[in-house]
């Protein structure tokens, strides 16, 4: 009778409760870098350093990565659109312009990636039904955020503005400068 073989010893079972957070993280830097079209299991699980199946165990397929790394930004924008409102909210009417054009400038420096993730994500709504109230979530936050800073008016004007703003500084082949940045955003107090 033939032996039968040593059986392979079971690989403990690695506790990992960061790992759903972690995958959408990566899925994140993925779209920063790559875009959608570079957003896959296999690119997420060697960058999170985790198996591919934990990351179709947390997201059944590439739209639900998708849906959660707009989440993802859509808090992370929250919370510093609120942040913002609360550090600004004594500012002047030039002041505020000033604060805005330099959120503008992030936008070729320390902020490119955030706002990379956020305009792909944002962008992905057109097609993408199931990503709009996410991304719907963006402005509606700014707004309310805004609101009593410099009224309803002027709150419904800077989502538009800013996100225009931004996606000229970062695509213009010759960006515009902060001085042309201030003139259009202090249109919007004048």
């Amino acid at each position: 009778m033939a032996s039968r073989p040593e059986p392979r010893p079971r690989r403990p079972r690695r506790h990992d409760p960061g790992r759903r957070e972690r995958i959408a993280e990566v899925a994140e830097e993925l779209i920063a870098e790559r875009g959608l079209e570079g957003l896959t299991h296999r690119a997420i699980a060697e960058r999170a350093d985790v198996s591919l199946s934990s990351t179709t165990y947390h997201f059944a397929d590439r739209e639900a990565l998708i849906q959660a790394a707009l989440e993802r930004a859509a808090d992370r924008f929250t919370a510093y659109v609120h942040q913002w409102a609360r550090d600004h909210a004594a500012d002047t009417p030039d002041e505020l312009a000033e604060a805005l054009a330099d959120g503008v400038m992030e936008c070729l420096g320390e902020g490119r990636t955030r706002a990379v993730v956020e305009f792909e994500l944002y962008i992905a709504a057109l097609r993408r039904p199931a990503l709009r109230e996410a991304a719907a979530r963006l402005a509606r936050e700014s707004v309310e955020a805004m609101t009593p800073v410099v009224g309803p008016v002027g709150a419904a004007c800077i989502p538009p503005v800013m996100n225009g703003l931004c996606l000229q500084v970062m695509t213009a082949p010759e960006p515009p400068t902060r001085e042309q940045i201030l003139a259009v955003i202090r249109q919007i107090f004048a």
